[in-house]
């Protein structure tokens, strides 16, 4: 109740029927959820840790389409069983996840009959819509080192140094390695950053708020 508190909104019926279809799973980190193309059986409700939903193009190029964890869960997943269709992209663990399922037939029926269930799932809808805009805009309209700017102050709001490598970057950004290796470079050259190997610090947060504004 505590991770999912629109549980509380249920009647003791309901409550019940979840209780009664609902299995708790744990996923290791590195371990696909799902891949492109694959049947959606079970909505996960995640109770700890994160999962990454992202696209791969035909270069082999990548993009992160968002994150979902505690509290939460895949609106790509609820929208696939609800329109019975498959996966469209590919969901993989990031951090070892604790979740609760619910198979694909309850959660059909759920959304039909409860609207504490239907106003959760387009709760997801409306959230994940707004950040893929989100995503789309950024590609489309913003320079390359205006959002890796905006990236790195985003990530170091949560810690700084930042623990990652370029290839991680650059699959959450769609863009490739070589080039966001040259723009940190650049960046660095500028004193704004130092970069070492699978981390980087912001040395000087107003000059790369500065670059994210451009």
């Amino acid at each position: 109740m505590h991770a999912l508190p629109f549980l509380s909104a249920l009647t003791r019926d309901q409550v019940d029927a979840f209780c009664g279809v609902a299995n708790w799973v744990q996923i290791p980190k590195g371990r696909d959820v799902f891949a492109e193309g694959d049947r959606t059986e079970a909505l996960a409700l995640v109770l700890a840790g994160t999962v990454r939903v992202y696209k791969i193009g035909e270069t082999g190029r990548e993009i992160t389409l968002y994150r979902f964890g505690h509290g939460e869960s895949c609106v790509l997943t609820a929208n696939a069983i609800l329109s019975h269709h498959s996966f469209p992209a590919i969901a993989t663990v990031e951090d070892d996840v604790e979740a609760v399922t619910v198979p694909d037939f309850s959660l059909r029926e759920w959304v039909g009959a409860s609207s504490v269930w239907r106003e959760y799932v387009f709760d997801l809808f409306s959230q994940r819509l707004s950040a893929i805009m989100s995503i789309v805009e950024e590609v489309a309209f913003r320079r390359m080192d205006a959002r890796l700017a905006g990236y790195l102050l985003e990530r170091a709001s949560h810690a700084n140094p930042i623990h990652c490598t370029h290839q991680e970057i650059a699959s959450d950004l769609g863009s490739s390695r070589e080039v966001v290796s040259r723009l940190l470079e650049d960046v660095a050259k500028a004193g704004v950053l130092a970069v070492s190997r699978g981390l980087i610090e912001i040395t000087n947060t107003d000059a790369l708020g500065k670059i994210a504004r451009r």
